[in-house]
C-alpha cells in the first residue's frame, strides 16, 4: 500500500497547461494516426488528438465515424470520479473520508457501508471482490446478472481491512455510483447531463443502467471520440471548460494524484488515484506522465499536460490484450513526434 500525503508539487505537473515556445514547427499528427489504417484486427474505431484543446488530428477506422456512440466500458469509471468530485464541490458530499453509509443509508450494517469513500475510489474496499477471479464473491459478472446489484453489493462480505490492499473491481465503482445518486437525490446519468456534460457541450450520450434502473457507476458510457477528449481537455486544464469552472480544481489534483503502486499489477500503469491511472513514459529520452482513463478493449482518455495534448481512443477488442497495446502504441507514436519536434517538457 502507498499512501501519498503530499502530492502538490506532482499535481501542478500534471496540470500545468502553459504553452511552450518551440523553434520547430508543431508536427503534423495525422500521418501518424495513419499508421493504423493497417492495422490486422477489425476494431479499432477512432481517434481524436487535442493540442492546446484544438483537434489537430482524428481519424477513424473500420468504419466508424465521427458521430458514432462507443462503449468506452470501464473508462466510464473514470467519470464516476468526476462526478463524485462535483457532488463534493456542491456539499452534496462533505468529504471523501465519509463511510459509505453516510449517503447510502441501505448500506448500514453492510460491509461496504463501513468503507470510506476514499478506499472505495481507489479500490481498497477490503470487499472480497476481484474481477480477475470468476470465484470472488463480488465478481462483476455475478454483480451483473444479480436481480438487484445493490443488495448484491450490501452482502459482499469483507475480506482485508479497508485501504490496505488494492483489488480492482467494479462493485466499489458501482458503489461510487450509487453515493452520486443518493448524495445528489438524483439519477447519476441525470446529474451527470446537468453537470457535466452539458457544460462540456457533449450532446451525444447514453449511459446504461442495470436491472433495478441504477446508472452504472462501473461503466457502460456510451460517447464519441470528441466527447471522450472534451472530458480529457477539461480535465487537462483543471476543471475548466470554455472559460468556466465545471470541477474543482483541488478535486482534479487529488483524483489525479499518484495513490497505489500498482505497476507489478498493471504492466500500462504505475499508479492508480481516484479511478485514474497515471504512467510515466521515456520517449527520446524525455520522461512524460499521463494520466488516463481505460476501459476494456483500448477505450482510452489519455491527458499529457507536458505535451499540452489529449488523445482519445476507441476500440472494440474487449477481451482482448491487444486492444491496450495498440492504444499505448498509438499514444506513445503521437508523443514520440510531439518530442521530436520540441513540443514537449519533461
Amino acid at each position: 500500500m502507498v499512501r501519498i500525503t503530499a502530492f502538490a508539487a506532482g499535481a501542478a505537473m500534471l496540470l500545468a497547461a502553459a504553452p511552450l515556445h518551440s523553434a520547430t514547427a508543431p508536427p503534423d499528427l495525422a500521418p501518424v494516426l495513419a499508421r493504423w489504417d493497417a492495422d490486422p484486427h477489425p476494431d479499432l474505431r477512432g481517434a481524436v488528438v487535442l493540442r492546446d484543446g484544438r483537434r489537430v488530428a482524428e481519424r477513424y477506422f473500420n468504419g466508424a465515424g465521427a458521430d458514432d456512440l462507443h462503449d468506452m466500458r470501464s473508462a466510464g469509471k473514470s467519470v464516476t470520479a468526476l462526478l463524485v468530485g462535483i457532488a463534493r464541490d456542491r456539499g452534496a458530499i462533505r468529504s471523501v473520508d465519509d463511510p459509505v453509509a453516510r449517503y447510502w443509508q441501505a448500506a448500514k450494517g453492510s460491509a461496504v457501508g463501513a468503507v470510506a469513500l476514499r478506499d472505495v475510489l481507489t479500490m481498497r474496499s477490503g470487499l472480497a471482490a476481484f474481477d480477475e477471479d470468476p470465484a470472488s464473491p463480488g465478481n462483476e459478472d455475478r454483480m451483473d446478472e444479480a436481480a438487484d446489484p445493490r443488495a448484491f453489493v450490501r452482502a459482499i462480505p469483507a475480506a482485508d481491512p479497508p485501504g490496505t490492499r488494492y483489488r480492482y473491481n467494479s462493485a466499489t465503482a458501482y458503489v461510487a455510483g450509487v453515493v452520486v445518486a443518493e448524495a445528489t437525490g438524483q439519477r447519476m446519468d441525470a446529474f451527470a447531463k446537468a453537470q457535466l456534460f452539458a457544460p462540456l457541450g457533449i450532446t451525444r450520450w447514453r449511459w446504461d443502467a442495470d436491472a433495478a434502473g441504477v446508472t452504472k457507476g462501473q461503466g457502460n458510457l456510451w460517447l464519441t471520440p470528441r466527447g471522450m477528449a472534451a472530458i480529457g481537455e477539461m480535465v487537462r486544464r483543471g476543471g475548466i471548460a470554455g472559460g468556466k469552472r465545471v470541477v474543482g480544481r483541488g478535486w482534479i489534483a487529488e483524483m489525479l494524484a499518484p495513490r497505489v503502486a500498482i505497476a507489478a499489477d498493471d504492466p500500462y500503469a504505475d499508479h492508480y488515484g481516484y479511478f485514474w491511472y497515471r504512467k510515466t513514459h521515456a520517449i527520446r529520452g524525455l520522461p512524460i506522465t499521463v494520466s488516463f482513463a481505460s476501459g476494456n478493449g483500448g477505450n482510452k482518455i489519455y491527458v499529457a499536460p507536458a505535451c499540452r495534448m489529449v488523445v482519445a481512443i476507441t476500440s472494440a477488442a474487449y477481451g482482448r490484450g491487444y486492444g491496450q497495446r495498440r492504444s499505448e502504441a498509438m499514444l506513445k507514436a503521437v508523443l514520440d513526434a510531439e518530442v521530436a519536434a520540441g513540443g514537449c517538457r519533461g
